[in-house]
This record gives C-alpha cells, structure tokens and sequence, in this order.
C-alpha cells in the first residue's frame, strides 16, 4: 500500500509541476519512452536502483545517458527519485502521472479482451459507443484472450459490459430452462 501511496504522490506532483509549465504532453511521452528503456535494459535500472551504489554516481549514469534527450524538468526528477530512494517506483510513477493527464482530460481508460486482435477502426468504434454509453471519453486497450469464444468483454471504471458469445449462450440457455 505504502508502495501505492509513493506512486500516486510522486507521479500526481509530476503531473502538477509538468502542467505548470505546459509541458505535460512532453513529458508523458519521455516518461513512456523512459519506462520501455528501462525494461529494456533491466541492468541499467537495477544499477540505478541499487542502494549500494551512491546517489552521486546514480545522478552522473543518469546524466550521462539523458541529459540533452529529455526535458530538463524530467531530469531533474529523475535525479529527485534518486535523492529519495524512490527510483524502484518508477513504473507505478508513470502509471499515477497517465491516470491524472487522462482525469485531467476526461478521458477514461478501460481493456477491451477479444478473440482476436481488433483492427484499429473496430477498436475506435467500440470506443466511441463505450464513450456514449458512459458518457465520457473512453481509451480500450485491447488484450486477446483465447479463452473467449467470440464477441468481446470491456472492463472500464470496475464496470464490466460481456458482449462475449458465452455469455449470450449462457442467458440463452438461463432463458430455455
């Protein structure tokens, strides 16, 4: 939970701070582009997350390696994180920071699972029916499930709307008993 809190607290002021100085769409994508790096090169984040190793010769990796290639603002969090010991919360801090730009814009984000990859003007239109439906902007992930037989499940907001072929055989077969 405590890990949570850490996440929300940092990537909420981050928001804040970027929003301030109108460089929010800047930083969420260097923010995106950072957390694929470091999955990437999983070393080089466990390097920077290692408590053995100093925050002076963490900030010189970092520097080396970004300076010149993001905002100057997202740097200089970066080099707080390291200050703090709070690089580790580092995906959950970009998570926070996406989740309020969205709330920010009224956009709402959910997962949409399906048999099969949606192409993106299926996924659009189930966006924007969703959308009409809660009466909010809407975001779908897709996410393939092979468990499903035909038809999709949207999950957005805790609300879950099956339009799966199983569940319209199970009500078909709740409505013949």
């Amino acid at each position: 939970m405590e890990a949570l809190t850490v996440a929300v607290t940092y990537g909420t002021a981050l928001f804040e701070a970027a929003r301030d100085i109108g460089k929010v769409e800047a930083i969420a994508g260097e923010l995106t582009d950072l957390e694929q790096i470091f999955k990437d090169e999983k070393a080089f984040f466990d390097l920077i997350r290692n408590p053995g190793i100093g925050a002076a010769e963490k900030k010189e990796s970092i520097n080396a390696v970004f300076k010149g290639r993001v905002e100057e603002e997202l740097l200089n969090f970066l080099f707080i994180l390291v200050d703090k010991r709070r690089f580790g919360q580092f995906p959950g801090i970009v998570k926070a920071f996406h989740k309020q730009m969205n709330d920010n814009l009224g956009i709402s984000i959910g997962a949409i699972y399906s048999a099969v990859p949606l192409s993106d003007d299926r996924l659009g239109r189930f966006e924007e029916e969703t959308g009409k439906l809660l009466r909010k902007n809407v975001k779908l992930e897709n996410t393939v499930d092979a468990e499903l037989l035909g038809g999709v499940k949207i999950l957005i907001e805790g609300k879950l709307i099956d339009a799966s072929i199983r569940k319209r055989l199970s009500s078909l077969k709740e409505q013949l008993m």
